[in-house]
C-alpha cells in the first residue's frame, strides 16, 4: 500500500496531540486534527506511548465523523499502557496527570493487546500500519516475537503494512534488511541539519522497497524557526553551539533566496525516492495550518545548488536539477 497520496504527501504526527511538554486541552486537539483535514493531509499518526493513550483517543475524537476508507492510519506496538489506583503526571514528557502508566512489551501478547488496546482508545476497526516502536534495547524480542506477530496479522489481512519507527538508523537498517517490513518512521536522522540517514538506511529502504515516513524534520525545534530561537533545542535538548550556527548559515542563504528555513527543512526530505512522505507533529490548528503554507512554498533550485556549494548540505543529498 501507498502512505501518501501523490498530491498530498504530509500527514499529522501525534504526539503533540497529547501534550508532548506543555498542556493541550481537548477540543484544541481536535480542533488541530480538524485543521490538518481541512488543508487535505490524508496521514495521521499515533502511539500508546504519545500521553499513556491519550493522543490515540484525541485522535479518534478529531476523525470520528470521517470515512475511514479516506485516510491511512498509524499507530504503534512496544508499551503496553495499564491503569493504578493513585494518579501521577507522566515522567515521559507529556504534561498529563493520569492513573494510566507503560510498561514496555514486544511479546506476541502485548503486541496482540497493544494494537487491541489502540483500536479501543481510537474507536476504529483497524489501523492501517503498525511499528514497532524504539525497540532500541529490545532487538532480540522484536525479532523473535514483534515483527512476526504483526507479519502474520498482515497476511490475515488483520493490518495493510507493518515496519519500525526509530530514532536511529542503524539497527533499523538491520530491520530493513532482516525483516519482511514495508515501512519504516525515520525521526530526526533525515534532515537538514542531520542527513545521515543516506549512509545506510535510505539505500537499504531504496534496496528493499521499503517506504519511508520522514518524521522530526524540524529537529525538534531548531529548524522550525526562520532564525533559531535563543533556546532552540536539537533532539529535544539544549542545542549545541555549532549547530546553532550552522542553522543560521543555513537560514542566510533561504533568505538570500527569498524562502524560510522552515520552508526548506520541510521540502527537503521529500526529493528522496525512498522517503514517501513527512509526518509534522502539530498542538494547534494554527500550527497546521502554518506548516501547511510552508508545504506550498516554491523552492528556488538554486537554492539546493547554493547550500551544496557552501558545504551545509552533502553532495549526494537528492534534490531537484
Amino acid at each position: 500500500m501507498r502512505l501518501f497520496p501523490e498530491d498530498a504527501r504530509i500527514g499529522l504526527g501525534g504526539a503533540p496531540l497529547a501534550g508532548l511538554f506543555s498542556p493541550v486541552e481537548d477540543s484544541e486537539a481536535v480542533a488541530t486534527v480538524q485543521a490538518a483535514w481541512d488543508e487535505g493531509w490524508r496521514y495521521f499518526d499515533t502511539a500508546p506511548h504519545y500521553g499513556l493513550g491519550l493522543a490515540e483517543e484525541r485522535l479518534g475524537a478529531g476523525l470520528a465523523a470521517r470515512d475511514r476508507s479516506s485516510y491511512v492510519l498509524s499507530s504503534k506496538v512496544g508499551r503496553i499502557i495499564y491503569s493504578v489506583d493513585a494518579e501521577a503526571p507522566d515522567d515521559e514528557g507529556f504534561a498529563v496527570v493520569s492513573r494510566r502508566r507503560r510498561r514496555w512489551d514486544f511479546s506476541r501478547d502485548g503486541v496482540m493487546q497493544s494494537i487491541e488496546d489502540s483500536l479501543r482508545r481510537i474507536g476504529t476497526d483497524r489501523l492501517d500500519v503498525v511499528f514497532v516502536h524504539d525497540p532500541d534495547d529490545h532487538y532480540s524480542e522484536a525479532v523473535a516475537t514483534a515483527f512476526p506477530t504483526l507479519i502474520e496479522l498482515r497476511d490475515q489481512g488483520v493490518i495493510r503494512a507493518i515496519g519500525a519507527g526509530m530514532n536511529q538508523t542503524a539497527m533499523l537498517t538491520r530491520f530493513v534488511n532482516e525483516v519482511d517490513i514495508d515501512a519504516i518512521m525515520l525521526a530526526g536522522r533525515y534532515t537538514l541539519l542531520d542527513p545521515d540517514g543516506l549512509d545506510d538506511v535510505l539505500p537499504a529502504c531504496l534496496a528493499n522497497d521499503v517506504q519511508v515516513v520522514a518524521v522530526g524534520i524540524f529537529n525538534s525545534g531548531l529548524l522550525s524557526q526562520p532564525r533559531p530561537a535563543p533556546d532552540a533545542t536539537f533532539n529535544y535538548s539544549p542545542a549545541p553551539a555549532p549547530l546553532v550556527s550552522k542553522a543560521n548559515a543555513l537560514a542566510d542563504i533561504c533568505e538570500s533566496h527569498g524562502v524560510t528555513l522552515p520552508a526548506v527543512a520541510l521540502a527537503f526530505p521529500l526529493f528522496h525516492p525512498a522517503v514517501a512522505g513527512i509526518a509534522v507533529g502539530c498542538r494547534t490548528a494554527p500550527e497546521v495550518h502554518t506548516n501547511a503554507a510552508l508545504s506550498r512554498v516554491e523552492i528556488p533550485g538554486a537554492l539546493w545548488t547554493d547550500l551544496k556549494s557552501a558545504g551545509l548540505l552533502r553532495e549526494d543529498a537528492p534534490t531537484p536539477g
